[in-house]
């Protein structure tokens, strides 16, 4: 039987010629015809040639392992790897040691990057044929490739095990330090848990937009994400790693050095201002005393930290919009 690399003429009229031909010349026919559209590299017109001949009804286990080789060799051109590794497979069932068969399974496998397959596959045509270049040249290197993959899987489960201690870690120092947490439920009511079992470990994040998490120094401290909001201008200010025994008015002598260019009546200075957080269970605002650390905020009775970072809101003391701010609002103060 004829395989690629033998190819016949092909038959100028086909349909014309199912007239007179059997079933089984019919499917050598179009056999003939897809290693021509082969040999043009018109791969897609190849595969229906040779899916036209597997169609027909004939007994010969040869020529039907052929065009089942033959179309899996125009699938890998067309970059259909699974579609020829199918008919691979069907080829060498039909015909154990159909060698181009193995071959061409031995190379989709590499593909779709099935190291242990390809050379499970090229171990098997090199009991056939030991010399056979092709096999021989993927077998080595899809040893290196399977060696390389294990390696790289190795240090992304160590990598994997290092973050989930990490995370415990952290997790277990905020519940040391009776910092509650805000946990997002898949409900729309909001669950508060200080408990670090009911704590989903790959849901604990920061929402802010650097992406910044809170995390544990060398020394063993919190360093949170903090959110500063100054309602009044519609502003914000960011803290990637505010150090949980920083006092408020440490950082705020260091944010408002100089007055920001919205401050047009230049009043946010670090004496003027007031601080506060919101208690949205109870509608409530909680004064800070700027004197106070990080820490000692969270572990207010009613800080609940949302979305992994802490938020502050910012008033002038006694500014209008804050007289009006608060109006209706129940107020804890200092």
């Amino acid at each position: 039987m004829q395989d690629l690399t033998t190819p016949s003429p092909t038959l100028s009229d086909p349909l014309h010629c199912q007239l007179f031909l059997s079933e089984s010349e019919l499917a050598a026919m179009y056999k003939n015809e897809g290693n021509a559209y082969f040999g043009e590299k018109d791969y897609g017109r190849a595969v229906r040639a040779y899916s036209e001949g597997l169609r027909q009804r004939f007994g010969d286990v040869e020529l039907r392992a052929v065009l089942l080789s033959n179309r899996a060799a125009a699938h890998c051109r067309l970059g259909n790897y699974r579609s020829a590794l199918a008919d691979a497979t069907q080829a060498r069932k039909l015909k154990p040691d159909h060698l181009k068969a193995i071959v061409r399974g031995a190379l989709c496998h590499m593909e779709l990057r099935n190291y242990s397959e390809a050379i499970t596959w090229c171990e098997e045509g090199l009991r056939i044929d030991s010399k056979e270049k092709k096999l021989l040249e993927m077998r080595c290197k899809a040893d290196k490739l399977k060696r390389v993959e294990e390696r790289d899987a190795r240090k992304a489960k160590a990598m994997a095990k290092k973050e989930q201690c990490q995370k415990e870690r952290l997790l277990a120092a905020i519940k040391e330090r009776n910092i509650k947490l805000v946990v997002e439920p898949s409900s729309e009511e909001e669950e508060i848990s200080g408990s670090l079992a009911e704590i989903c470990l790959d849901g604990f994040h920061s929402d802010n937009a650097t992406g910044a998490k809170v995390h544990l120094d060398a020394d063993g401290n919190l360093n949170w994400p903090v959110l500063f909001l100054y309602p009044e201008h519609e502003q914000t200010d960011f803290i990637e790693a505010f150090h949980e025994n920083s006092r408020f008015i440490d950082h705020l002598m260091v944010m408002f050095a100089e007055l920001p260019p919205w401050d047009l009546e230049r009043k946010y200075l670090p004496r003027n201002l007031e601080l506060y957080f919101e208690d949205e269970e109870r509608a409530e605002m909680y004064e800070l005393n700027p004197a106070h650390t990080l820490l000692q905020v969270l572990q207010h009775q009613r800080y609940f930290v949302k979305a992994g970072t802490p938020t502050v809101l910012a008033f002038v003391k006694s500014s209008p919009f804050s007289k009006k701010y608060f109006s209706g609002k129940k107020v804890h103060r200092l």
